[in-house]
């Protein structure tokens, strides 16, 4: 198994990965393929992909403001889970976060995603307490989980 950068090559197979995974949730807009390339574009050195055999397996997106990194649509594929692949492309991304010079990371993981929360509770990621997350919709799109 070879964890490398993710390139826009690589989308029909992530996101092949991505549908095929409980607990992504994608949308129509930034989930595309333009999205996927303008997301690559601006963090070309901090999303990762882990291949066997020339088969995508695992995927992490993770990228910065200049301050803050965040993790987006880590998914391993189900019959290669629990072999440590979510771990090594979780390194990977807060490995190359870090020689960004960014000093703290976020996700969001949808609340009925126990084996998400769960994994990335044993990487020392917490809760806050004491935070709402929002959001607004500024163009229309179709979302999916």
């Amino acid at each position: 198994m070879t964890i490398r950068a993710m390139t826009p090559e690589d989308y029909d197979r992530v996101l092949a990965l991505w549908q095929s995974t409980p607990g992504v949730g994608l949308n129509s807009i930034d989930d595309s393929r333009r999205g996927i390339e303008k997301y690559l574009k601006r963090n070309p050195a901090t999303c990762f992909v882990a291949e066997d055999e020339a088969q995508i397996v695992g995927v992490i997106l993770s990228g910065h403001d200049g301050r803050r990194g965040f993790i987006y649509h880590m998914a391993v594929a189900t019959e290669f889970r629990r072999r440590g692949i979510g771990r090594a492309l979780a390194e990977a991304a807060l490995e190359a976060l870090r020689r960004e010079g960014v000093t703290k990371a976020a996700l969001v993981v949808f609340k009925e995603n126990d084996g998400g929360n769960r994994f990335w509770e044993a990487l020392g990621f917490t809760t806050r307490g004491d935070l709402v997350y929002r959001n607004i919709t500024i163009i229309p799109q179709s979302y999916t989980k």
